[in-house]
């Protein structure tokens, strides 16, 4: 009998995820579509895969893309599945698209957005995105999701992750209440919380997905090797806020675990 394609995450994966912060995710979409999605991009930005001569950049950002192929790379059942498992079933928005996506290019120059970081769920009226906020209950973020549209091996710019440091921010953001910190108040020492955690790169083949606690700390990087990088960085957004009469889902496990609340 032909070999079936698991659908969602195993008991371990779900695991991994509420103790490390992120759960990769393979075959997540097919690398036919991966491809389809990344000819899109390359007509978006004016370049060929064929003229490396062109690619001047280290890093061209393109913005939300809504066109079929991103959608259904997005929506594939078994990434239904493990949305259910990790942000609760029925407790998300389906994605309307993917974005954004910042493509990056081997080159000598550095790109400039390298900085360690924590992906903000909420915005104010400031125009600096340093006053972007999150509070401990991931208001506004179900998810932080990586998508890999093009191989990514460990010189390809992949993305840099401090394994086990969403606990770390959970307990930074316990004492803000539901108004929560700025990006500018979490990074003021630097990350120093988070210093000692182990890196581990975001690489995989096309079709691969890394689903992120929204508290993961992590890092662009150059670009050393040979092929660009393709890959989107959206969020899962919640349909609701955490509603405390239904069973936490993991993601509300990993923080009350690194608060120190009764699961």
């Amino acid at each position: 009998m032909p070999k079936t394609e698991q659908v969602g995450l195993t008991p371990r994966q779900v695991q991994t995820f509420i103790d490390d912060g992120f759960v990769k995710l393979e075959n997540a979409f097919s690398t036919d579509l991966a491809k389809e999605c990344r000819d899109e991009l390359w007509a978006d930005i004016g370049l060929s895969p064929d003229e490396p001569e062109h690619w001047t950049q280290p890093v061209v950002r393109v913005g939300a893309k809504a066109t079929p192929p991103f959608i259904e790379a997005a929506n594939t059942p078994r990434l239904h599945k493990a949305y259910d498992q990790l942000a609760g079933e029925g407790r998300w928005l389906a994605p309307r698209g993917l974005g954004t996506f910042p493509i990056r290019f081997p080159s000598s120059q550095s790109p400039g957005d390298d900085g360690w970081h924590v992906d903000m769920s909420f915005g104010t009226t400031h125009a600096d995105f340093m006053e972007w906020r999150a509070n401990v209950k991931s208001s506004g973020r179900a998810l932080l999701m990586l998508f890999l549209f093009s191989d990514v091996g460990n010189d390809d710019a992949p993305t840099r992750i401090r394994k086990g440091s969403h606990a770390a921010i959970a307990r930074e953001l316990l004492p803000h209440g539901e108004a929560g910190a700025t990006l500018r108040q979490l990074a003021a020492d630097d990350w120093a919380s988070t210093r000692d955690c182990e890196v581990e790169l975001a690489t995989g083949k096309p079709g691969t997905v890394y689903l992120c606690h929204p508290f993961l700390v992590h890092a662009a990087q150059p670009h050393r090797g040979k092929e660009p990088r393709f890959m989107a960085q959206p969020p899962l957004l919640p349909k609701r806020e955490f509603d405390p009469a239904l069973p936490p889902s993991p993601v509300q496990i990993a923080i009350r675990r690194a608060c120190g609340l009764t699961v």
